[in-house]
């Protein structure tokens, strides 16, 4: 195996990494506030995707990116307005269970609207041009998804630990009562939540489907299931380690598939998950709960 096989795979990894953990951001972002797993966030993902095939058959790919995030952005609102928000004062497992219909939801209308058959992705000239250096082939999407998501990954730390809104973020998260005793609008903050979670979720479809070509139905199970691992993994509820997660999640999924056991791969995500939670409950940046007094 060639020190070029291995960069290579190794920049593959990288890139589906990058994708997994801006989706896994949402997953962490929306639990630090919410303390609630949204298991329709790799759905929105997947109706990314469509809106990406539909947009760009109207819209050149320049107007399409951000026509694609403003959708996903507003699919992603009016879920929180319509599925969760009546639910603010109902027991956590209520919310759950409605997060897992909304998913069931997306995926069954995206079959009725789209039908089952995988759809072509389209190509975004600007992000699948090909590179080649030595016996190294990539694509720019490639070698943007990683710098892109670290990139996001420090804006959103400045965000969340140095503006007015990162501080009212902080604020629900540790206690929603008196948060709004002290004039933060709670309900405000989380649907700002879920519109940097889901701008997060639009951009990370852009960049794997580019590599993956096709979108159906389904597309958002697997892979949104891969980034709630990755944000476990990270420790739920950090954004830092959500990026870490994903990272990890992506090249070792890559690292399988390329060592020639691509049957385990996913599989192997879900043993990672138990390994995590058996040895450190809380994740690589997560810290123990303190209970109070």
């Amino acid at each position: 195996m060639s020190l070029a096989y291995l960069l290579q795979q190794l920049l593959n990894g990288l890139s589906l990494g990058g994708a997994y953990a801006l989706i896994a951001i949402g997953y962490t972002m929306v639990y630090g506030i919410l303390r609630m797993i949204n298991f329709a966030h790799g759905d929105v993902f997947m109706m990314a995707g469509y809106f990406m095939i539909y947009s760009m058959a109207v819209f050149p790919w320049y107007v399409s990116l951000p026509v694609v995030i403003a959708g996903t952005i507003v699919l992603g609102v009016v879920i929180e307005k319509l599925a969760y928000k009546p639910l603010r004062s109902a027991p956590r497992m209520s919310v759950m269970i409605s997060a897992i219909g909304v998913a069931y939801l997306l995926e069954n209308l995206a079959n009725y609207l789209f039908t089952a058959m995988p759809q072509s992705y389209p190509q975004i000239d600007i992000l699948k041009h090909v590179y080649t250096l030595g016996d190294i082939t990539v694509s720019r999407v490639t070698l943007v998804a990683p710098v892109l998501t670290v990139i996001l990954t420090v804006l959103m730390i400045q965000l969340v630990n140095h503006t007015k809104m990162g501080m009212a973020m902080r604020a629900c998260s540790k206690d929603q009562n008196t948060a709004r005793i002290m004039g933060i609008k709670v309900d405000s903050v989380i649907t700002k939540t879920f519109i940097i979670g889901c701008g997060l979720a639009a951009i990370g479809s852009i960049l794997y489907f580019t590599d993956r070509n096709t979108v159906q139905p389904y597309s958002g199970s697997l892979p949104g299931l891969k980034c709630f691992v990755a944000a476990v993994l990270g420790g739920i509820g950090s954004i830092p380690g959500a990026m870490v997660g994903g990272f990890i999640v992506g090249v070792c999924q890559i690292a399988i598939t390329a060592a020639g056991y691509s049957v385990f791969s996913d599989a192997f995500t879900f043993v990672l998950l138990i390994i995590i939670l058996l040895v450190r409950p809380t994740g690589i940046f997560g810290e123990k709960a303190t209970d109070k007094v």
